[in-house]
């Protein structure tokens, strides 16, 4: 196949510059030689419109509300995989046999104990702290615990703390959950399977067994898969950009997890929470309908809408259904998620809503759940994070293993003062 190329024209000098086509979406023009032969940048503001990786993990067509993990549809993985065979997928690149899944969550059991000094260290946290702030501080920790084994460059290394990350992060966020409540941190029980494993921390007390709903670890388990990874976002890109240093895994998942504590980001399914808090009442959802098409209210609906996905998004879809069944299985009474229900209701009919496209996201039908199982909300962040870091470690690995990596160094377009003299203080 012959070479392409684009033509860019800067005043009377044009410059020629390849073409890079992916297995799939829309080609790139590399523009790697720009400055050097034209003097110029680009200027790409949120990077929207810029690739900064080749990676051949996750696969995003927004127009067409296609997502996939290395080639497979997330509506098959949602409905026959489970989360760690995801993550093994989102690793290793292919599905694992009945031995590799059976070696993989053996491994991934075997660690999730955290070490003793970790529970010290959440101890000195405030006891109202926010749980993401604790997770964050102890999951950065682990690269003290783990010093011996963070050379970036031995392929066994990067392996045995993608392992450790994955094992580890539901403890941790267990613990932390735990501590600012005041009860006592539960040690994971290894006979229990990897979601129903991390319940059991979460809410079982020493006075009585926990009963679990089987609806609830399924619904919890579809969730984890559906936020398992979604290429290229804010937290996945600073994953990166931090790996690009040569940091350690742990730093560069730490780093992820604090651009996730982002209201815009991962905590958009607490916002839909707050937002229902706002409206209150079932009966007031028309008028807040009403205020959502005022430009001028200043009122947002969120957890509506997705900016990657301009027709629908496809997990909002897969998790709607089970959004249904587990308030039907647990029998959930609360006011708030029936100003859901009914929100839900009102911006699936109204022409305003549906012209625009402005569906509900996975943030929407995500808060709910969460509601219906009684997490709290300021946890919400937590359980996206214990999700994503399957992707997190994912992208650092692949980070790592392909050739021509280079630190990350954007560029800006400067609009600062011109040059000028420094005046003494005196004469200022």
């Amino acid at each position: 196949m012959p070479n392409k190329n684009a033509t860019l024209t800067i005043a009377d000098q044009s410059v020629s510059l390849p073409l890079v086509e992916g297995t799939h979406g829309p080609g790139c023009i590399d523009i790697g030689g720009l400055y050097h032969d034209t003097g110029h940048f680009t200027f790409d503001a949120g990077f929207g419109a810029t690739a900064a990786c080749k990676s051949a993990i996750t696969y995003i067509d927004g127009e067409k509300g296609v997502l996939m993990y290395r080639g497979y549809p997330i509506e098959q993985l949602a409905e026959q995989s489970n989360f760690l065979e995801v993550a093994y997928l989102l690793l290793e690149g292919e599905l694992p046999s009945d031995a590799e899944m059976t070696k993989f969550e053996h491994d991934v059991t075997h660690h999730t104990m955290m070490h003793e000094s970790v529970k010290n260290f959440l101890h000195g946290f405030h006891y109202d702290a926010h749980p993401m702030a604790m997770l964050c501080a102890a999951i950065a920790s682990l690269s003290a615990f783990y010093h011996d084994t963070t050379d970036n460059e031995d392929p066994a290394q990067r392996k045995l703390a993608a392992i450790r990350l994955i094992a580890k992060m539901p403890t941790i966020a267990a613990a932390a959950y735990r501590y600012s409540i005041g009860w006592p941190i539960r040690y994971p029980r290894n006979n229990l399977e990897y979601v129903t494993r991390f319940l059991h921390m979460m809410f079982e007390v020493p006075s009585e067994p926990l009963e679990l709903n089987p609806v609830v670890a399924k619904a919890l388990d579809l969730l984890f898969i559906l936020h398992a990874d979604h290429e290229q976002n804010a937290s996945t890109s600073t994953v990166r950009l931090v790996g690009s240093t040569g940091a350690n895994p742990y730093a560069s998942v730490a780093a992820g997890i604090a651009a996730l504590w982002g209201p815009a980001h991962g905590g958009a399914n607490e916002a839909v929470l707050k937002m229902l808090a706002e409206i209150g009442d079932a009966k007031h959802v028309e008028g807040a309908v009403a205020r959502a098409k005022d430009k001028d209210s200043g009122f947002r609906l969120m957890g509506f809408g997705h900016r990657v996905y301009k027709n629908f998004d496809p997990r909002a879809k897969i998790i709607r259904e089970m959004t249904h069944k587990v308030l039907d299985a647990l029998g959930v009474n609360d006011p708030l998620l029936e100003v859901a229900l009914k929100l839900e209701e009102a911006a699936l009919k109204d022409d305003y809503f549906v012209e625009r496209k402005l569906y509900p996201n996975v943030d929407f039908y995500s808060g709910i759940i969460y509601k219906a199982l009684k997490i709290p909300t300021e946890m919400f962040t937590v359980m996206f994070a214990i999700a994503r870091t399957a992707g997190w470690i994912a992208h650092w690995i692949e980070q790592h293993e392909m050739p021509g990596g280079r630190i990350y160094r954007p560029r800006q377009l400067y609009v600062g003062a011109t040059p000028r003299d420094y005046v003494v203080l005196g004469k200022r």
